[in-house]
């Protein structure tokens, strides 16, 4: 229970203590919107680090290096925990928004902080609206930002080692821009909180991110099947992982 607070307080005094912050970031978005990304990522980076020390995580992190560092990417990954947000933005090297449920919208200075980090809001019963989200992350991608999307649609509450199906839609992001796609495999993350909270032990995650993929360079029936290839991909190096645990 302890650590349970430990992790939920930090975030909350965050939130309220920061609103003056998120207000001055709001009103230098449209004339220097460079400084509020800059200082948006930062601010978040460290509260993420925060609530990552006090959770008790050991995190072994693999792959780093396939990140390209001077030009925006499409991250895709399983998704099996609220912790797989916090774990895998205290490292993306440039401006990255995630798309997430529209459910975010409704919670007030929350859904703030998202829109300032260029998140974008996914309304998964609207196909229009949907689409609208998937031109908008293209967009965001053209200007440099990094786009972050868990593909199985919702957080996986299954057996790890099986992933849900990817939907193809997200990937379109990386097809019509050309960027590289860095799949992210995790495995454990549900045992920091959904799982096994409040807990003692220590829980050890791995978290690897694999070698860039561009579409263009792969085979017509590869990427005519891009969503099996890189789910497959991923599920098989959590496989792998699985043992370091």
């Amino acid at each position: 229970m302890i650590r349970f607070i430990l992790v939920i307080l930090p975030a909350f005094l965050y939130l309220i203590l920061s609103i003056p912050v998120l207000l001055v970031l709001l009103l230098i978005r449209k004339k220097k919107p460079e400084v509020c990304d800059k200082v948006s990522r930062s601010l978040i980076r460290w509260i993420f680090r925060v609530i990552l020390f006090f959770s008790g995580t050991k995190i072994t992190v693999k792959g780093q290096e396939n990140i390209p560092k001077d030009r925006a990417v499409l991250y895709i990954g399983n998704h099996r925990s609220y912790f797989d947000i916090v774990m895998t933005y205290v490292r993306v090297p440039r401006t990255t928004g995630y798309i997430s449920k529209v459910e975010f919208l409704k919670i007030p200075l929350l859904s703030n902080w998202m829109k300032n980090l260029h998140c974008l809001f996914l309304d998964r019963s609207d196909l229009k609206a949907g689409m609208k989200t998937i031109l908008a992350a293209i967009e965001e991608i053209k200007n440099g930002v990094s786009i972050c999307i868990f593909p199985e649609g919702t957080r996986n509450n299954g057996e790890e080692l099986s992933m849900l199906p990817f939907r193809d839609g997200a990937l379109k992001i990386a097809e019509k821009t050309g960027c590289a796609i860095i799949p992210i495999s995790m495995n454990n993350t549900a045992d920091i909180f959904e799982a096994h909270f409040p807990r003692v032990k220590k829980v050890h995650v791995v978290i690897e991110y694999g070698k860039p993929i561009y579409p263009k360079e792969l085979d017509k029936e590869t990427r005519k099947h891009l969503g099996i290839y890189c789910h497959d991909l991923i599920q098989d190096t959590i496989k792998k992982n699985a043992s370091l645990i």
